[in-house]
């Protein structure tokens, strides 16, 4: 089923929910004028369209294979992943001191949101990247940046992060990689790290692995993780790829979903040989390391968005084709599928949380750029809000994905129609980069404490001034009751409550942002296609979705005695 980049809805958020053209106003993003960027979103979608979304399949049914040499990426990508470095699409929102154009974080995100659309496995690669920029461009020395960010921001070599060991999940304090001084700025890394997203593949010149490890006398915990960059060939004295670093691919991972995008286990200094710099401090690894991180949970925040639209056009599609028995009530002839109520109900559904997720997702990359040119209030927005565009907009692609099998009906579960790779695919997005249960009780901790509650309370405040729906308001006074209930909870208490708590949150946020992009497409000019769909779906998601949220509150204000009620070995029983 063909892709068709959702460069119209994108242009409408980027206007009534990140106000885009505040952002622009400032020297820093003066380049980001409406022309530029209806240039970038429309070229993004060209080439996303032509150039990756015909490999999606592909990537799936063949995927990245293991060999002796290395990893070997399905035929095609090579290509189109050289034509993504040809055409610019990496330097989007890179500064321009370091290669790139300089254009808002937010930019760049719409770009990758439709590179992902197109193709999420093979998406996985410049967003990673992106990371590694995040953090060299933060934390890095000049001489670094120099070296690599160039390089990085064209995606002639693209970036990883390692924290995941056998032993070391969510609890990244477990690390055990080590790090020996060598003399001068080297060290000599050992180790081996799991789950690494394009840990290797054979479509760019170098990779660059940013590692965590300890080094010598080290204390225990986070605290003692410093960060290296550690590239997979050396650089010679010209500053291009040389000899190997002695980091080896060790397998990859076999997977549900995601098949386009190897998942390594990596060795490093097996023959003691792989030598790594630090990356900042030593001892400062997890900050810098969370620098990364936190961006990148924006961006896995975007592949629920990804995937729940590329799902969303796929069932439409099929819904628009599909006959199948007269509508009750109607005639005696067969109808198409999107005649009938339910499959309507579930169309309607996945629309309108595909666009309140990429609402929420768009927000808090909007306060990313903000936070860029110095407004601390954005940056604290910001952080509020990162738990619950990675965990909401996850748990939303796995919703839509799955609608979208159910609208297929028996050819959903067929591997044929493709669709369900889409669900599939979204399967781990709930998992990594910290999992949902993290960003929940992320939430409900650091997030919650900020200010003494007082950046929660400030959001809500502010949901409230603007709504006009009474049952937007009740989930809003809702949400308060909660967060002022958990404020002085004790830590289990709010760590039951936490995720119910998330949701109705998140939710929350969308029918705001839901709603005023109702108000916006009901006064405003342009397709009328479009805003009347952009009124009827928002107008649905206010009168549906949010009060299913307000059923929540019960298990969020519920003690966590309930959850304790069985000993362990009862659930066995």
């Amino acid at each position: 089923m063909p892709f068709t980049a959702a460069v119209a809805d994108q242009r409408f958020v980027l206007d009534h929910v990140v106000r885009l053209s505040e952002i622009a106003a400032s020297d820093r993003f003066a380049a980001a004028s409406p022309d530029v960027i209806d240039a970038v979103l429309e070229g993004a979608g060209a080439f996303a369209e032509g150039a990756w979304a015909p490999l999606s399949r592909l990537g799936d049914t063949v995927g990245a294979k293991w060999t002796p040499d290395g990893v070997v990426m399905p035929e095609g990508f090579g290509a189109a992943y050289q034509a993504y470095v040809e055409g610019g699409w990496g330097t989007i929102g890179v500064p321009e001191e370091f290669g790139g154009q300089g254009l808002p974080f937010i930019i760049q995100t719409a770009v990758l949101e439709t590179l992902g659309a197109a193709n999420m496995g093979f998406a996985l690669c410049p967003t990673l990247t992106v990371g590694a920029i995040e953090a060299l461009a933060h934390h890095g020395s000049p001489e670094q940046q120099a070296l690599y960010l160039p390089h990085l921001a064209t995606g002639a070599w693209t970036g990883t992060m390692n924290l995941t060991e056998p032993q070391a999940g969510s609890d990244v304090g477990a690390v055990r990689s080590k790090a020996e001084p060598l003399g001068g700025d080297k060290w000599s890394i050992t180790g081996q790290k799991i789950y690494i997203s394009f840990g290797d593949h054979d479509m760019a010149e170098n990779i660059v692995h940013l590692v965590l490890a300890r080094t010598p006398d080290a204390p225990p915990g986070t605290k003692g993780l410093s960060l290296f960059l550690v590239p997979k060939y050396r650089l010679d004295a010209d500053g291009k790829p040389g000899d190997l670093n002695d980091v080896r691919v060790v397998s990859i991972e076999h997977k549900l979903g995601l098949h386009a995008s190897p998942t390594c286990v990596l060795s490093f200094g097996d023959n003691g040989d792989c030598v790594g710099e630090l990356i900042g401090p030593e001892l400062g690894g997890i900050r810098a390391m969370f620098t990364m991180m936190n961006n990148a949970r924006l961006n896995v925040g975007l592949q629920g968005v990804q995937i729940a639209e590329r799902a969303t056009q796929h069932a439409v599609a099929y819904a628009r084709e599909r006959v199948q028995s007269a509508r009750a009530g109607g005639g005696r002839d067969p109808v198409a599928i999107i005649e009938h109520p339910d499959v309507r109900r579930m169309l309607m559904r996945m629309k309108a949380q595909t666009q309140a997720a990429r609402a929420l997702v768009y927000l808090a990359a909007g306060q990313v750029d903000r936070a860029t040119l110095g407004d601390e209030a954005a940056q604290k927005r910001l952080d509020l809000l990162t738990p619950l565009a990675k965990a909401h907009g996850t748990d939303i692609g796995c919703e839509v994905s799955s609608l979208a099998i159910q609208v297929h009906g028996g050819m959903g579960y067929v591997e044929e129609t493709g669709v369900a790779q889409f669900f599939r695919d979204a399967r781990i997005t709930p998992i990594y980069e910290g999992t949902n249960g993290i960003q929940a009780a992320d939430l409900v901790g650091r997030k919650l404490s900020m200010d003494n509650g007082g950046v929660m309370l400030g959001l809500i405040s502010e949901m409230r001034g603007a709504t006009e729906d009474v049952g937007l308001r009740g989930l809003i006074d809702a949400c308060d009751d909660v967060a002022r209930r958990l404020l002085t909870a004790d830590v289990d208490d709010r760590l039951a409550a936490s995720y119910p708590f998330l949701t109705m949150l998140s939710t929350a946020v969308c029918g705001w942002l839901m709603e005023a992009q109702g108000r916006a497409a009901a006064s405003g000019e342009g397709d009328p296609e479009f805003l009347k769909m952009k009124r009827a779906v928002a107008d649905f998601y206010v009168a549906q979705i949010v009060p299913e949220a307000l059923g929540l509150k019960a298990a969020a204000m519920a003690s966590a005695a309930q959850l304790y009620a069985l000993a362990p070995e009862a659930f066995a029983a």
